[in-house]
């Protein structure tokens, strides 16, 4: 009989070791999503005439730090500098091209073209040296998405050049109103882009850009050396430009803004080192928002590990 106590307290024991031993557990593994998501970024280059050599800094700048650009988008010199380096990809290249340009190159200037026509100069010249330079014909085979931005003289609009002739676009981009004469080019007679849009953010925005680098060269508006026609058309085209800029900087998600060239005249082209530096400095200036931006952009797409059951 004294085997039932012994057996009662030999099944307690075991319950009582059964209730206090914490159970094993076992991790679950995760599975990895696979790399990081990466943020389409855009270039939008400003125009600025001869103050466009500091978009040359600034893309041998992105460039160095290993920045991917995904897309170019430009109005007058920033189709010119911003087409050489889409058909290229080469900071390098871009800087021996572009520095080999000057004045002569780009305005062909007649007494007879300014008075029946309507600008001083023609453009020939502009779209010559652009096929020269740039061996890719066609918007469409450039090594990175190019888009060139002009305004339709007869209605006021913004016209997007994203396919067709690359010298063309870039001709019709670059037609300063009263110095270039309008280019006619699919169906429509155009002339330079920043007169609706100086720096185009949003035409990269309606491209799907996730991250837009914008760079502004705008002028200083301040000019007490105005003597003859060209200085009034083009300080009043410096006017226009520095306004519409002003409201659209506002959508850039970076924008570098070259210091100390805002007094560089349109057409003054001996500050080209001057400009390139600039453009670099500033460029480095921005770098941590750039970084900033990119990681906030990858860090808000990125799927979390999903544990696996």
């Amino acid at each position: 009989m004294r085997l039932l106590p012994t057996l009662a307290i030999a099944c307690l024991t075991l319950l009582t070791a059964c209730q206090t031993t914490p159970p094993v557990t076992i991790p679950r593994p995760t599975i990895p999503q696979g790399p990081p998501p990466k943020p389409k970024i855009a270039l939008v280059l400003g125009g600025g005439a001869a103050r466009g050599f500091a978009h040359v800094g600034v893309i041998r700048a992105l460039e160095q730090e290993k920045i991917p650009i995904d897309m170019v988008v430009g109005t007058s010199v920033g189709s010119l500098i911003g087409a050489i380096y889409a058909a290229d990809v080469s900071s390098f290249d871009l800087e021996w091209t572009a520095f080999q340009l000057e004045k002569d190159d780009l305005f062909d200037f007649g007494v007879i073209t300014a008075v029946t026509g309507m600008g001083f100069a023609k453009g020939d010249k502009l779209e010559a040296w652009v096929k020269t330079h740039i061996k890719t014909t066609n918007i469409e085979n450039m090594k990175i998405p190019f888009a060139a931005v002009a305004t339709d003289l007869n209605w006021g609009q913004k016209v997007v050049l994203d396919k067709g002739s690359v010298a063309r676009a870039i001709r019709a981009s670059a037609a300063i109103p009263g110095i270039f004469q309008p280019v006619q080019h699919q169906g429509k007679i155009l002339v330079d882009g920043g007169v609706v849009d100086n720096i185009p953010i949003s035409v990269a925005r309606a491209k799907g850009a996730d991250i837009v680098i914008a760079v502004d060269i705008s002028a200083s508006i301040g000019n007490t050396s105005i003597t003859n026609l060209i200085g009034v058309t083009l300080q009043a085209t410096s006017i226009m430009f520095a306004l519409n800029v002003e409201h659209a900087k506002k959508d850039a998600d970076i924008l570098v803004t070259p210091i100390g060239i805002g007094d560089v005249g349109m057409l003054d082209f001996t500050q080209k080192k001057r400009c390139m530096q600039s453009g670099i400095e500033a460029t480095k200036q921005a770098m941590p928002n750039i970084h900033k931006a990119i990681a906030a952009w990858v860090a808000a797409h990125s799927q979390p590990a999903v544990t696996a059951r």
